[in-house]
């Protein structure tokens, strides 16, 4: 195992960590210092996420390629939808458990969403 690969997963670790204790308890509303922390946390853990969402996007992109001759445009298209769909950054909400976090996307019916909805 590279030096690399163990600093990205004690990166991993240390941020869920960290993410898990900064779970509130229920609460009206949260203080600044909440936000900012997550905020921060959102960040980090997108740094973390993103670069191995990426390397999922770019594996299904070439089994998508050699999906194609043998089952397909439909086929292979499915199965770059999952690689790529999904969620690409871990926004504030949720970490706070308020929307999901999927790495596959496509697959239920729904158009994959790289963003979350505007509210």
């Amino acid at each position: 195992m590279s030096t690399s690969s163990t600093i990205s997963r004690l990166l991993l670790i240390a941020t869920v960590i960290l993410l898990a204790a900064a779970l509130p308890a229920p609460a009206a509303a949260d203080t600044t210092g909440q936000e900012v922390l997550y905020g921060v946390g959102s960040v980090t853990s997108t740094l973390v996420y993103a670069p191995v969402k990426a390397s999922f996007c770019i594996l299904g992109a070439i089994t998508s390629g050699f999906t194609l001759p043998f089952g397909g445009v439909s086929t292979a298209e499915k199965v770059a939808t999952a690689a790529c769909g999904g969620t690409w950054a871990v926004t504030p909400d949720a970490i706070k458990g308020r929307e999901p976090v999927r790495f596959v996307g496509g697959g239920n019916g729904s158009a994959p969403s790289g963003h979350a909805a505007a509210r």
